[in-house]
């Protein structure tokens, strides 16, 4: 272990620093071992200086003895013992514990950039699930087999046969049984979705304006259904153009790729929290779609993740995941938003934008408009954007910021504090000397508006 490097680089997600031995180290513990593992080290002050610690013989055994007392399930760090500066000094280290989520005093935590938060209610279920490998949406429903459509279910089984992804025979219960759509003779959450009555609902609406909207649509259908009649409403109210490459064909062009919206329509009823009864919807506006869904990101994925080729997808509900894979909706696990960076290479004014608000997941496709540097980066692998503004002589957490806007135009203040793990008051005073550079715009107001990165001068 390179305590020097350690103490050079600050604290991170997986570093914390701590002048004395206290509940806020048994609480960072708690939090790593609910994220992806961390080091505390104690007697050092924030900026790394060793301040020191009394240390005797027996210390290190009652600090282990206070962090077990204090978790649940118990957690037993890895103590190291330094001497810098003649000053005694300890790393507290703990892994990703197998076995989530980790209570400190009977309250939860996990790690986020650089400190603790609390988790809430459905984290903590959710966190719980991924760590026993359980699905929700495989939960048996106390309701009776006739309660499912039928003619849905032998359209479900002969597409599936049909692609070739699974060969089922000719008995239906055993197909269902089979695939864990059924389970003890009950039809679990994720069949009563796909077949059933379930109660969920799609609200789709056309909006001239954020307060005026010309139409609106309520989807109940199961979700085999639901899903094309929810494409249907979107293609009405998109705009259709057509290309004459010279020939005597003609050529359909959407305002958006269709493959991309279907996409993200799947996105929305795989992965979001079905114990949030709240309601999927859909704003389409002129110049931009809006997809919310309850649910944030599940598992330790990030909304950076998301914009990378090689994140490895969690899912939520994977018996629904599952079906629509053997229909041949999704294509493999955790490819979605390649694909449809990909689709929207054919689309140069068409961009996307991924975020989270409260316990909602929002995606929204618009069409890009102006010298906006996004514009000339949206569709450029994620390493050239870094260089390009890696090429701009700025500090780090002025490049920083710069990236978190073209990542997500409406990125909040405090959000970016988060993320990039300097004060408010900081990300203020950089988003203010960047506007003064002319590469930071603020379009529309501090509410309902968003940034805006431009073209160096």
């Amino acid at each position: 272990m390179d305590i020097q490097n350690i103490l050079q680089i600050g604290e991170t997600e997986t570093v914390e620093f701590k002048a004395t031995f206290g509940k806020a180290v048994i609480v960072s513990l708690s939090a790593f071992a609910n994220t992806a593992g961390g080091k505390v080290v104690v007697g050092v002050d924030d900026t790394g200086q060793p301040t020191g610690l009394q240390v005797g013989p027996e210390s290190e055994q009652r600090y282990i003895n206070e962090i077990k007392t204090a978790t649940y399930p118990q957690i037993i760090p890895h103590v190291t013992a330094f001497e810098l500066d003649g000053r005694a000094v300890l790393v507290f280290e703990i892994n990703e514990y197998p076995v989530k989520p980790v209570s400190c005093k009977n309250r939860y935590y996990k790690r986020v950039k650089n400190s603790n938060h609390l988790l809430s209610l459905d984290e903590i279920v959710d966190l719980q699930q991924q760590s026993l490998n359980i699905s929700y949406d495989a939960y048996p429903l106390n309701e009776p087999l006739e309660s499912l459509d039928q003619s849905l279910m032998e359209r479900f089984i002969e597409t599936a046969n049909t692609t070739g992804r699974v060969n089922l025979g000719d008995d239906l219960l055993t197909n269902l049984t089979k695939l864990k759509l059924i389970q003890n003779g009950k039809p679990t959450l994720a069949a009563m979705l796909l077949f059933g009555n379930h109660g969920y609902t799609l609200h789709l609406g056309r909006f001239k304006a954020a307060d005026t909207i010309i139409d609106d649509l309520l989807i109940k259908a199961p979700l085999i259904t639901a899903l094309d009649e929810a494409m249907i409403f979107i293609k009405k109210h998109i705009n259709l153009s057509y290309d004459f490459d010279g020939s005597l064909q003609r050529k359909e062009r959407w305002q958006y790729p269709l493959e991309g919206l279907r996409e993200l329509l799947l996105n929305a009823v795989v992965h979001r929290d079905y114990k949030n009864t709240s309601d999927i919807v859909i704003k389409i506006f002129d110049d931009r779609i809006l997809f919310t869904s309850p649910g944030r990101i599940y598992g330790n994925l990030t909304i950076a993740d998301l914009q990378r080729d090689d994140y490895v997808s969690s899912i939520r509900n994977k018996l629904l995941a599952e079906a629509f894979y053997l229909m041949g909706e999704i294509e493999k696990y955790g490819t979605g938003f390649i694909r449809i960076r990909q689709w929207l290479k054919e689309y140069p004014d068409v961009g996307y934008e991924i975020s989270e608000m409260g316990d909602f997941f929002r995606i929204q496709v618009f069409q890009t408009t102006g010298s906006d540097l996004r514009n000339d980066l949206k569709n450029k692998p994620g390493d050239l954007k870094n260089d390009l503004i890696n090429q701009l002589t700025l500090p780090d957490s002025q490049k920083r910021i710069l990236l978190a806007v073209l990542e997500n135009r409406f990125v909040t203040q405090q959000q970016l504090s988060e993320q990039i793990g300097i004060t408010p008051k900081n990300i203020r005073n950089n988003m203010e000397k960047l506007r003064q550079r002319g590469l930071l715009e603020r379009v529309g107001p501090l509410k309902g508006g968003h940034w805006k990165v431009l073209l160096p001068k």
